[in-house]
């Protein structure tokens, strides 16, 4: 059976994180590495699920992976795949649709059954199908498989309105461009710090790409790409999760080598709470050393805004602020399954619609919860933390596909958390 998360919580957290490289940037520039005629080596990798799924699809590929300590390195496949992409790593993340374009340059088609990864809601691909094809690939579905097809002279520039920004399709799309036939252009694309990343890595690789990060991207295709030596950005999900934690146990925690920028909203929802957060020659701080208050109504939405998936841990670390806080997602329908495992431990909240509604004050208790998802599941252990007595917390491999060692983080400020066998 799979181990579950135990926490014992109730004590104030003091000490200091470094962050390792961001999940949502790994695993498009993973994917990105197909379309490189050469190695490329990405630092800082931190171990976790979705990655190792990442490596079997690139294995499947033809590419050979190596993963010796915290550098990933991938060398091109030798022959041309087939573009047939295995069920079991395609099933297990909704990042194998990043896939879709790297493998419709490298093999000319592409075959695979529809990603999965997290229940948050409906979560449809049409935007990154609509833009492929837009640059002539077609799409057909065969025996419950998604089929795609290049023209036989490759895919080509087109000009492209994404219906609204998503984060995924502005990836899929950027990589598609990037050795198409011709000029691509982006409007209503996403502007998240993880698009910026992608696109810095492909243009040390050769691609032409001008106006990531913004709400049009211009892109030249060219016909090779070589390959690079990149470090991801850090993860700003972790940053929240850790500074989340402090505000719901109370002490102080130093983000090494982070700035405010890359906490983004999250910064000022923590100190609308009475928490401090502080940029100093080492990194930022964030403190809690008084009562937390309730913040009013936050709203999600793409970046700048606040993110999605730093909405369920803010939301665990403020679960014992006096007055009403309220977290609105506009990005996903089902984001607060975590309501549940919050209730279970003494927290007084209500979903209403997309919204996570908290009112406050409320003393937490252990109890036994299960994460319903990876961000879901990070957030029953923030609100473990600020509980008193012992939780344990169910379904750990989503926790994992985010975050390597979730236990260590927690430890690394003082708190008491490891793993065990149910029962155990």
């Amino acid at each position: 059976m799979e181990e579950m998360l135990w926490v014992e919580g109730g004590r104030p957290l003091t000490g200091e994180v470094t962050l390792p490289a961001a999940k949502n940037s790994v695993l498009p520039l993973l994917a990105a590495a197909l379309l490189c005629g050469g190695p490329v080596t990405l630092r800082g990798v931190p171990r976790l699920a979705d990655v190792e799924q990442s490596i079997l699809l690139l294995r499947a590929l033809g590419c050979a992976v190596h993963w010796p300590g915290r550098d990933l390195v991938v060398q091109p496949p030798s022959a041309r795949p087939d573009g047939t992409l295995p069920e079991g790593p395609v099933r297990a993340m909704r990042s194998s649709v990043f896939y879709l374009a790297p493998v419709l340059h490298a093999a000319g088609r592409v075959s695979m059954p529809m990603p999965g990864g997290c229940d948050l809601g409906p979560r449809p691909i049409d935007i990154h199908l609509d833009g492929l094809v837009r640059m002539g690939a077609t799409v057909c579905w065969q025996q419950n498989s998604l089929c795609l097809a290049s023209p036989p002279a490759g895919l080509r520039g087109a000009d492209i309105t994404l219906r609204l920004p998503s984060v995924g399709a502005t990836e899929t799309l950027l990589m598609a461009a990037v050795k198409a036939h011709g000029a691509t252009v982006l409007r209503g694309a996403a502007c998240e710090p993880e698009i910026v990343d992608l696109a810095r890595f492909l243009q040390a690789c050769g691609a032409r790409i001008t106006g990531a990060g913004s709400p049009v991207v211009w892109v030249q295709g060219v016909p090779q790409l070589s390959g690079a030596d990149h470090a991801p950005i850090p993860d700003r999900i972790v940053a929240a999760t850790a500074a989340a934690a402090v505000a719901g146990a109370g002490g102080q925690l130093l983000l090494r080598g982070c700035e405010e920028d890359q906490l983004g909203p999250v910064a000022q929802v923590l100190r609308n709470a009475g928490c401090e957060v502080a940029s100093g020659p080492d990194g930022l701080t964030v403190a809690r050393g008084g009562p937390l208050r309730g913040v009013g109504r936050v709203y999600t939405g793409g970046y700048p805004a606040f993110a999605t998936d730093a909405a369920p841990v803010v939301a665990a670390g403020l679960l014992t602020a006096g007055g009403a806080s309220a977290f609105e997602d506009t990005i996903f329908e089902n984001r607060f399954s975590c309501a549940e495992g919050f209730a279970a431990m003494g927290a007084k909240v209500q979903r209403r619609g997309r919204a996570l509604e908290i009112l406050g004050p409320a003393q937490l208790h252990g109890a036994q919860v299960a994460a319903p998802d990876l961000r879901g599941g990070a957030a029953l252990a923030v609100a473990a933390l600020a509980a008193q007595g012992q939780s344990r917390v169910a379904g750990l491999g989503h926790i994992r596909r985010g975050y390597e060692d979730i236990a260590a983080l927690f430890c690394a400020l003082g708190a008491k958390a490891g793993y065990c066998q149910p029962g155990g």
